[in-house]
Parts: structure tokens; sequence; C-alpha cells
């Protein structure tokens, strides 16, 4: 089958009457507080008010002033755990459905040809952006607005950082990406990709060619691996198979999975896009290997029984412990031990204990390991403070570095979270960066 045929664009969205049909549900609460329910800031209980009361580029408005990022929020947010939950039509019946509403007004804006922002200037001075995921992208377009001349550095081909080459089309389609990065340059953002800023030296080279300040985002693109898996042929890391799962490699992976058994190793939500993925791509059986139980797992509750829909086999309370190959040194099959929780660690969930002589052997001839993304090997420490795992240190309120000038975001400072909390960083570091150049 082709790519087209397996990996069809994202589910369709509301459109702008199933928006205000929605809205119309809304209990115009004083003091939102799905609003409060936002870690972006993207005020839901504005822009649904407007919505309401029928002004359209009011309500688009209010969502890209907010969060430039708003369409891909509207897609990709957990809003079942964040505004909705706040939503105060919960206690009589249903939450409004706030991220279908967030959507379907961007993608009316861009139909419509609505440009919620006009062009600003009046600023020379020069900002360097370090990596265009979500953060990077919210910080440039905040300091676009306010006039400054910004310039996005990008490792890769293509700018988005995860949101393009770390999450499945299936989930966001490249082409509603394209849309919000042509708001940023009609902003007059600058991308310069296949550029790496390697660590310290090269972003402080950045501050003495001229950039007056850098926000430092480059997301997290190392990843854990099991003792072993380097040697092993047909171990993959999940940023490696879903750098892959693009049109323009698809052949190469697909011949790699097709009709093979593959095993997916995690809880979250990376583990749940692969071992999804695995099927789509024709695997004979794909299995989803998690030392802990199903309502331990940190992928989201729609995500986890989406991946049981799609007949994903769920291998619970088992831990991987080492990988077996043939003669050849291909992947045959996993060592696993099961387990059972014990008390709590320090992730607040109940800890897996193996149970001694409980081994046994899975086949499998493709294994992807999703336990965890740290960064890559750019050094960071010659610059600014660097924590534990190499996180970069930044003050939580203003994500000022140790370094003068220099301000940093998104996972390199909090490890694997949300993209709305990126997209906060990057609005943060925007407003400190404003204030120190003022």
């Amino acid at each position: 089958m082709s790519y087209a045929e397996r990996f069809q664009q994202m589910e369709k969205g509301f459109d702008l009457s199933q928006a205000m049909a929605e809205a119309d549900r809304c209990l115009l609460c004083h003091d939102a507080p799905c609003s409060k329910g936002c870690p972006a800031e993207t005020d839901p209980g504005t822009f649904i008010r407007k919505l309401r009361l029928r002004n359209i580029t009011g309500a688009i408005r209010t969502v890209k002033s907010n969060n430039s990022l708003g369409g891909a929020c509207g897609v990709l947010c957990p809003t079942s755990r964040l505004c909705e939950k706040e939503c105060s039509a919960t206690g009589i019946g249903r939450p409004i459905e706030i991220g279908k509403i967030q959507r379907a007004l961007i993608e009316h804006g861009w139909k419509t040809g609505f440009r919620a922002f006009e062009k600003q200037s009046g600023r020379q001075e020069k900002i360097a952006v370090v990596g265009s995921g979500p953060a990077g992208l919210s910080c440039a377009a905040e300091l676009a607005k306010s006039g400054f001349q910004v310039t996005v550095f990008e490792e890769r081909g293509e700018p988005g950082g995860v949101i393009r080459y770390g999450v499945p089309s299936y989930r966001f389609d490249k082409s509603f990406l394209t849309h919000e990065l042509a708001d940023l340059e009609f902003l007059g953002v600058k991308f310069v990709c296949n550029t790496r800023i390697d660590g310290a030296k090269g972003a402080e080279k950045l501050l003495k060619d001229g950039f007056k300040a850098a926000f430092i985002a480059p997301g997290l693109w190392g990843a854990e691996r099991i003792p072993g898996a380097d040697k092993v042929t047909g171990v993959l890391t999940s940023v490696e198979f879903l750098a892959m799962l693009r049109e323009e490699a698809y052949d190469k992976l697909s011949r790699m999975v097709e009709g093979k058994v593959v095993a997916v190793i995690g809880g979250g939500s990376v583990a749940m896009d692969c071992v999804e993925s695995a099927l789509k791509l024709g695997a004979r059986d794909a299995y989803l290997v998690y030392r802990r139980s199903f309502a331990q797992m940190p992928a989201e509750e729609e995500e986890r029984l989406a991946a049981l829909r799609e007949g994903v086999h769920f291998l619970l309370l088992n831990q991987p412990k080492e990988y077996l190959a043939d003669g050849q040194g291909k992947l045959k099959g996993l060592a696993l031990v099961r387990t059972r929780l014990g008390e709590p660690d320090a992730s607040g969930r109940r800890a897996p204990l193996e149970i001694k002589g409980s081994e046994w052997t899975l086949e499998a001839q493709v294994a992807v390991e999703a336990i965890g993304n740290r960064p890559d090997l750019a050094d960071w420490s010659g610059m600014v403070a660097v924590g534990r795992r190499g996180l970069i240190i930044a003050d939580e309120k203003t994500r000022k570095t140790s370094a003068r000038n220099a301000f940093a975001g998104g996972d390199i400072v909090r490890g694997p979270a949300l993209v709305v909390d990126a997209v906060q960083d990057g609005k943060l570091a925007a407003r400190a960066i404003r204030e120190a150049l003022s």
C-alpha cells in the first residue's frame, strides 16, 4: 500500500457552523475557569464568548494574539485534562469541546485569508532563536509582533521541530504546519535550516555576530537506550522511527516493518504513536511492552483506547531485560521479566518490581524504544548553567539563563512536556527579551 493509503490526513475538525453550535452551549462564565486551565494563556473564555456573539474575526484574533501556534495546540493539546477539565458545563453535562472550536477558528481564518496580525517594524535589534519547535516558533512570533528582526536556526531540513519530525501525519498533517509557519513568515521571521548551532560555542558566536539576544530551544533529540541496543540490527529509537515516518522515507521503513512482529517499549504518547504507526506500516503484530499497569501509563486515556481499537497487543507489567539476536546480529526477540507494582517512586506512580523466575521471551524482528528523550551531544554548559540530565537551568517566570541575554525554554529546560507548555516558554522568554532590550 502507498503512503497516502496508510497514512491518511488527520481527522477532520469542526467547520465554522459546528464550532458556533458548540460555542452556543457555553455558560459565559464570569472569570472563566477554562481560561485558567490553559498553560499558554490562550484565553478560551474570551474567544468562545466572541464566537457566540458572532464576532468571528475577533475570536480568531484572540486565539492568535495569545497563542501564535493556536492551530497546532487545538489539534495536539490534551484539552480533556487542561481547559476542558475546568469547564463549568461539566457539572450539568459534558464540557465544551474547546480544542475543536479553537482549531476551527484558525482553519476558518486560513480559508478566508484573514490575518490576525499586522507586520511590525521599527526595531533594529536582531534576535536569534535556536530550534524551530513549538517553543522557538512561539518566541519568534512574539518578538516579530514587537518589530524585532528574528532569525530561527534549525538543524534539520525543514522547520517545525518535534511537531514536524516527531508526530505522525495522521495526527498532525504537514499542510497544517505549513499554514502555521506562513503566519510567522508574514510577520518577517526568517528560517535558516540545515544549520546546527552546536552548543555553547555556537550560541556565543551568534551573540558576537550581532544578535542582541538568543533563545535556546533545540528540544530533546537524544534517546534513552536499553543496554546493547546499538549492537542489534532492527532496534530503533522513537526519534529515529518517527523521523523516518515521512513520505520520503516511507519505502525503507515499510520494508523494515511490513509482515514483521514489532515491539514498542514504553507507555507514553510517543510510544502510542509508534505502535499505531507500526500497524499502519503493515506489521503482522504490534506489541506495546510496558513495565507498569494500564492505569499507570503516562499516555492520555484516549490515546491508549485508540491503540487498543487499532489492534495493538498490550503487554503490561513486563520489563525488557535484553535483546536477542540471531547469528547475523538481527533482532529475533526480547528477553522479558514480569513485574508487580510496589510503593510509589519519585514519579508518583507505583514502582515496577521484577518477579523472580518469571523470565520469558517475546518473538520480534523490530523493536522501537520509546522510554524517554534526552539532550543530544551539544554541550551548553560552557555558556549557561546546566542541571541534571543535561537540561538547561532557566528562570521559571522569564526563562532567563545564567548567561547575559541568553534565554532557554521548551524540552531542553523542562524535559519532555506538552506543546502548550513549550508555547508558554516562548512567550515568557519573548517578554523578558523585550524588557531586557528596552
